[in-house]
């Protein structure tokens, strides 16, 4: 049997709405599902407790020869907290309600492209860390990570080595490995 175009096109005139409500309702219960799941951007939540307002960040132990790593990572580290404005930063201990604890496990510069006299021009950088923030009064802790691993491509300038410019290269990570923890600390990434 045959059918006209009269008959095609009222077929499809009275099927388009319904094909447009369920697809509207799968939108609606995939958006809800999305929504109830704990989906946020990144940078607008925070993991902490409602009772943690303010924190104590002291000098991350250096266990690297590197030096004053530990002084450029704790202040790059203070600096991206107060950023977040999440909680503020105390210098006293005594009177934060959490106290973030680091130790520089290790500092390790792998060279991985070379120019055409064989030095090496960029390096890998891995910085690895312990990492403990706990809360002040009951000693609970809130995160903790024995092996934060932060891992950054550096690249020599021309003529230079990477002894001479390992300062400068430290300088160059330590706001990257700031944001890439406080991350982890406030949005459990």
């Amino acid at each position: 049997m045959m059918r006209s175009f009269t008959d095609t096109r009222e077929r499809l005139v009275t099927s388009r709405p319904k094909r447009f409500c369920r697809g509207l309702a799968l939108a609606s219960v995939i958006l809800a599902a999305a929504a109830g799941c704990g989906y946020h951007l990144r940078g607008t939540g925070s993991s902490l407790p409602p009772s943690v307002k303010t924190m104590s960040i002291p000098v991350f132990r250096n266990l690297t020869t590197r030096y004053e790593l530990d002084i450029k990572l704790t202040r790059a580290v203070i600096n991206a907290m107060i950023e977040r404005g999440k909680v503020s930063v105390s210098p006293d201990t005594e009177k934060s309600d959490a106290v973030l604890e680091g130790e520089i496990v290790s500092f390790v510069a792998t060279p991985v492209a070379f120019t055409g006299g064989a030095q090496a021009d960029r390096y890998t950088i891995t910085v690895t860390a312990k990492i403990t923030l706990r809360e002040r009064t009951s000693d609970q802790p809130l995160f903790s990570n024995p092996s934060f691993v932060y891992v950054e491509q550096y690249a020599v300038p021309p003529g230079r080595d990477f002894e001479s410019v390992q300062t400068e290269a430290i300088d160059e990570i330590a706001p990257k490995f700031a944001r890439s923890l406080v991350a982890a600390i406030l949005e459990g990434f």
